[in-house]
């Protein structure tokens, strides 16, 4: 399950993967990336959102402090600008990166307790789980955003594992 070195890989998955669908998002335009094309979150741009506000939480949750200010309970919500998304998605994702690059290896043992705004209780899982699940969720919306791109005509990269460039690897 979950430890270190692969918190750190998907990590590194994750930088490449909202790279490669912003990328191809940022050649459609604002119509295209707003408009309803019957997922579950509607649009790209609000699927985009749900991740960013989602990878926001788990973060705040396996580093113990506050969620960030700017998160509202409609996680759809969080876009205000395409340019303004694309410069905070890239801070999360370094933020996440350098949380993968520092946790100790005895981190993924026990449980992590939190409060679920969605559930309104304590909530408390296996650290090895919740660390899966960060990164299942974002392959999850992310194939849906794919599809959501290729459906508009846009033309993501490659998405496999094993075709990361190195220059991820690496980081």
């Amino acid at each position: 399950m979950a430890s270190r070195d692969y918190v750190l890989l998907m990590a590194r998955y994750n930088m490449w993967q909202n790279e490669n669908l912003i990328t191809a998002a940022s050649g459609l335009d604002q119509a295209a990336r707003q408009a309803d094309r019957g997922a579950f979150f509607c649009s790209i741009e609000k699927t985009f959102s749900h991740l960013l506000w989602g990878d926001g939480i788990w973060l705040s949750r396996f580093e113990d402090r506050d969620p960030p200010a700017n998160y509202r309970t409609d996680s759809t919500a969080l876009i205000e600008t395409w340019e303004q998304f694309q410069v905070d998605r890239v801070a999360l994702d370094r933020q996440i990166l350098d949380w993968a690059r520092r946790v100790p290896p005895d981190w993924f043992e026990g449980d992590l307790t939190w409060h679920s705004g969605l559930s309104g209780r304590t909530a408390s899982r296996p650290k090895k789980m919740v660390a899966v699940q960060l990164f299942n969720h974002q392959t999850h919306h992310r194939g849906q955003i794919h599809a959501m791109l290729t459906a508009a005509g846009a033309k993501p990269d490659a998405t496999d594992l094993q075709a990361m460039p190195d220059r991820f690897l690496e980081m």
